[in-house]
């Protein structure tokens, strides 16, 4: 027993649990503090789902090569391009990666998607107009990393920079404008009934998968048309 108790102290010490005098280096936590730190994790936990949920969609919507929502009087084309990492909460594999081209959209990735895991980063090809992005989007808070902005119209170095801000914030509304979109079209009654079926059948590589997909803008446009009235 003497020998488990010195393990256990020398274990502690490694880890900087506690000093060289045997006590503790911090402070215990108040009970309450513990509790809201629990609550916490969990609403993270619950926005990072989201944020996978909303970019295993936009992969799936965006294979069509068609505009997804209008923005600034334009339409906002999405194509996902070279690394895409997969992850998961659960089950024997819960984190894979693909790199090529167009391995977003490939079987493997598809079947992957259909054993339960979530996109949870992707480089993107955002398109508005005569104007493309190039970003790598994270899951976690939907953070836009390592941006690659259109090509700048001004030559002035003040200009430029004003231009550079100009463009940033409409990359961040456009990806808010995307996000918004998947919002509705979770929130709406035709998620579970029809959305999800046409996407499990997309990973499947049914063909029925695109008819459901047009079941459920209709009803997706019913349920705006309803909101609005």
């Amino acid at each position: 027993m003497a020998k488990r108790e010195q393990a256990r102290e020398e274990a502690a010490f490694a880890r900087g649990d506690v000093g060289v005098d045997g006590a503790a280096t911090e402070e215990e936590k108040d009970e309450a503090e513990v509790e809201k730190g629990k609550a916490r994790e969990q609403l993270l936990r619950g926005r990072a789902y989201l944020g996978r949920e909303f970019m295993t969609w936009l992969l799936w919507r965006s294979e069509s090569g068609d505009p997804l929502v209008e923005y600034a009087g334009a339409g906002v084309v999405v194509l996902y391009l070279g690394k895409v990492v997969l992850r998961g909460v659960a089950g024997d594999v819960t984190e894979m990666s693909a790199k090529g081209t167009l391995a977003p959209y490939s079987e493997n990735v598809r079947h992957s998607l259909d054993r339960g895991l979530l996109v949870s980063q992707a480089r993107l090809r955002i398109s508005h107009g005569e104007r493309e992005y190039e970003v790598t989007l994270d899951s976690e808070f939907l953070d836009i990393r390592a941006a690659k902005l259109p090509a700048l119209m001004t030559e002035e170095e003040d200009d430029q920079l004003s231009e550079r801000l100009e463009l940033t914030e409409q990359l961040s509304a456009i990806v808010d404008a995307l996000v918004q979109d998947f919002l509705a079209v979770r929130a709406g009654r035709a998620w579970s009934k029809q959305v999800v079926p046409a996407l499990k059948a997309w990973m499947k590589g049914e063909e029925k998968g695109s008819d459901l997909l047009s079941k459920a803008a209709r009803a997706k446009g019913r349920d705006a048309r309803a909101a609005r009235g």
